[in-house]
């Protein structure tokens, strides 16, 4: 299975941006919320003809840097089991803020199709701290499980910045070909923010990989984007004003896909 394979088309990826999830500073005490928010936007997004959802632990401020706890991989493993029940387009797992390993543990119980890393190889500077890359566990945890899902990783990664810079082309190199993904992402500086189109151009000129695009999208700005990427991440902009911490807006999502 390859991203070209499982899309026939350039696909639109909507975010479930979970609320907070037991252990963190922001769950509230009730789980079947959490669950029944998750899936209310998952038929929301699917009914309007999003191709694949991808649930992220968004509300678990503030994130660990690496390992997250329990708690964290039981609560998401119960979501994307609910979520796998009542869908029919593949899913991806975003455990943050970098643990690859639960989130390839949670994709193959789950059968879930692909993962997201946001620190595959390298090493950056964010508000947790230094976040290393992790491409040489994950991708001996993945043989030895023998799991299918398929790695997504991010290039510049967004609210970080690198403990030293090889520069976009190096760094697309280097995951593209040392790291054994399967599809890259350029974002933009933090979330919602838009990514510089002469970034994406880069990227997909130096890997012969899936680009996809990871924040900022809109309906105002994609026509920018689609002659140079192979696929779009939205989140914000499908959201209640626009704003990531809000529940997905029907509306708005009907009128990106119109447009």
């Amino acid at each position: 299975m390859s991203f070209n394979a499982m899309f026939k088309t350039k696909p639109i990826i909507g975010c479930i941006h979970l609320k907070a999830l037991p252990g963190a500073p922001l769950f509230d005490g009730n789980l079947d919320n959490v669950i029944s928010q998750a899936l209310d936007e998952a038929k929301i997004l699917q009914e309007n003809g999003i191709d694949a959802l991808i649930v992220e632990n968004f509300n678990d401020i503030p994130f660990f840097p690496s390992k997250v706890p329990n708690e964290t991989i039981a609560a998401m493993s119960v979501i994307c089991h609910e979520l796998k029940k009542h869908i029919n387009i593949p899913l991806g797992v975003n455990v943050l803020r970098n643990d690859g390993m639960a989130a390839l543990s949670i994709a193959h119980i789950c059968k879930a199709e692909f993962i997201r890393v946001n620190v595959h190889l390298g090493a950056v500077v964010a508000d947790q701290g230094i976040i290393q890359g992790i491409a040489h566990d994950l991708l001996r945890y993945k043989h030895a499980l023998g799991a299918k899902a398929l790695i997504m990783a991010d290039v510049a990664v967004k609210h970080a910045a690198p403990l030293a810079d090889m520069g976009l082309i190096n760094e697309t190199l280097n995951l593209a070909k040392r790291g054994m993904v399967d599809g890259l992402i350029v974002s933009g500086s933090g979330t919602g923010a838009a990514a510089n189109v002469e970034d994406v151009k880069t990227v997909k000129q130096y890997a012969e990989l899936p680009v996809f695009i990871g924040s900022g999208i809109t309906k105002t700005n994609f026509n920018d984007y689609l002659p140079h990427a192979d696929g779009f991440i939205v989140g914000s902009y499908f959201k209640i004003d626009g704003k990531a911490q809000n529940p997905v807006d029907a509306e708005r999502v009907r009128e990106f896909l119109e447009r």
